[in-house]
């Protein structure tokens, strides 16, 4: 009976703002994890009376809550967090570096032979230089004593940390902004929203300007996007929301 209560009242209020179950979810999970709001689509959002925004907005988030739960969500914020994993990368080491060198300068003789066989007598000589260095490049590869490849072998240790110290900390980062719990990085969001719709002036003086409706005071001008829209959403809206986020906060452990 309880489920059917609230799966009805979902019913209810999608259908005031005129967007589907399966769209709401789509967009509640691109919104929460994209951290942007997006109303495309959201058919009646402009046609719902004023006395009737501070409710809808509340169910909107008791649904938003639920859906944050639900496993289809969870496999939606793993997709993210795993596509955003830093990755290890690897270092060569000093046989890998030594055998590329080496393989690098064969190909680099192997060609200057076939362009000298194929030269005319205009070309031919300079192809036999380059050929002749290439050859040297490729002795001064061979040589155990070669001193760009015994540095390389001598710096590879430090070379090794400094990639494993870099990955390391790319992962402490990765954890705090994805943590494993798909909650915690919406409680990050939460916080995000109680930051952004903290001491709004909702009466703040417009003017009009070039047909658009813009802020008096400069300093509210420059307020960000979703400043604005917290503005425009109106006072009732903005207080019922941050009483239910602030709730919700204070559940999250």
């Amino acid at each position: 009976l309880l489920s059917f209560t609230a799966n009805k009242m979902a019913d209810d209020f999608l259908k005031q703002l005129g967007i589907t179950k399966t769209d709401a979810d789509k967009k509640i999970t691109e919104n929460i994890l994209g951290g942007y709001i997006n109303t495309y689509g959201i058919k009646n959002l402009k046609n719902i009376a004023a006395g009737n925004r501070a409710g809808i907005a509340k169910d909107l988030l008791a649904y938003t809550k639920k859906h944050t739960a639900s496993l289809a969500f969870s496999a939606a914020y793993n997709n993210l967090r795993n596509n955003n994993k830093p990755v290890m990368h690897k270092v060569t080491t000093p046989e890998e570096n030594r055998k590329q060198t080496i393989t690098e300068n064969e190909k680099a003789v192997a060609s200057m032979e076939k362009l000298v066989k194929t030269a005319t007598a205009q070309t031919k000589a300079p192809f036999e230089q380059a050929l002749a260095d290439a050859r040297k490049g490729l002795k001064e590869a061979q040589d155990p004593n070669n001193n760009q490849l015994t540095a390389y072998e001598k710096n590879y240790p430090a070379l090794q940390k400094q990639f494993q110290d870099s990955y390391e900390n790319e992962i402490k980062e990765w954890g705090k902004k994805y943590p494993a719990n798909q909650i915690l990085f919406v409680k990050e969001q939460l916080l995000q929203f109680m930051e952004e719709t903290r001491e709004i002036d909702f009466a703040a003086a417009l003017t009009d300007r070039n047909g658009k409706k813009v802020f008096v005071s400069p300093v509210y001008e420059n307020k960000s996007k979703n400043w604005k829209m917290a503005f425009r959403a109106g006072k009732d809206v903005v207080e019922t929301s941050r009483t239910f986020v602030q709730t919700w906060i204070n559940e999250i452990k």
